[in-house]
């Protein structure tokens, strides 16, 4: 929840953000997305699971130094360990990418290729270039919809924005500011998503060290396999409910 209070006092505080945000990102270590191949595959028995990973610099795995350690690469592992079905990950990352962006240069440009579902990473640049609430909707919830008119068979898992007031590279009062535009993000993306047919599941990950890279702002290799790990069970529990409801209407 954020009160007006916190959005006027983010707002007041924008001089202060803009000098200690290029403070900041002039002394932290610029990152590197590892090698990934786009699309990689897994052997099982029984149906495919096939997933695409779309978003901004979680989704190319910043980070980490492999495929394997990245979102993509762990999410691909835990699926098929834990279905023993064949798995495929298209993974489609962009550094610096906010919702319209992603919604006017990636997904025109994307293969209509059959995935069953589309765990969608985007929201954390929105709130770090103070996009406001108003602009956040309108590109938010038109990506929405050109993803399910590009993609109409897939379910759109969107992983939300963390509270950056907690993120170890933001030094104080720079964390207070962005904590408040990250909740306002993180709000109205999940109020669009259950509008338009989108998850939002609410997330366990926690906004501890050893979830974090060595620049103190993307994911560990740990913090990629907890993420993983939660949205492989989210999709699993919708498989398993989609063949409950596929079993009584059968009857």
């Amino acid at each position: 929840m954020v009160t007006k209070t916190e959005s006027y006092f983010s707002w007041l505080a924008l001089p202060v953000y803009v000098w200690q945000g290029l403070a900041v990102r002039k002394r932290t270590e610029r990152m590197e997305p590892p090698d990934l191949e786009k699309t990689s595959h897994i052997k099982g028995k029984g149906t495919p699971l096939r997933v695409m990973v779309v978003g901004d610099s979680s989704a190319a795995g910043v980070g980490v130094d492999t495929a394997e350690d990245s979102l993509g690469g762990h999410l691909l592992r835990i699926l098929n360990e834990k279905s023993k079905r064949p798995v495929t990950v298209h993974i489609c990352g962009n550094n610096s990418a906010t919702a319209g962006a992603l919604r006017d240069h990636v997904v025109p440009n994307l293969a209509r290729e059959e995935y069953d579902y589309i765990s969608l990473n985007i929201g954390t640049n929105d709130a770090k270039n103070f996009h406001s609430g108003k602009r956040f909707c309108k590109e938010f919830g038109t990506l929405l919809y050109a993803l399910q008119a590009r993609f109409p068979h897939a379910q759109i898992i969107w992983g939300g924005v963390i509270d950056l007031g907690q993120v170890p590279a933001l030094p104080n009062p720079l964390n207070k500011i962005l904590s408040i535009r990250s909740r306002i993000i993180d709000r109205n993306g999940k109020i669009l998503c259950n509008e338009r047919g989108a998850f939002a599941p609410k997330s366990k990950w926690k906004v501890i060290s050893e979830n974090f890279a060595r620049d103190g702002f993307h994911a560990s290799s740990l913090g990629y396999e907890r993420w993983a790990d939660e949205l492989a069970g989210y999709i699993l529990t919708i498989e398993q409910s989609s063949t409950t409801q596929t079993k009584r209407a059968s009857k």
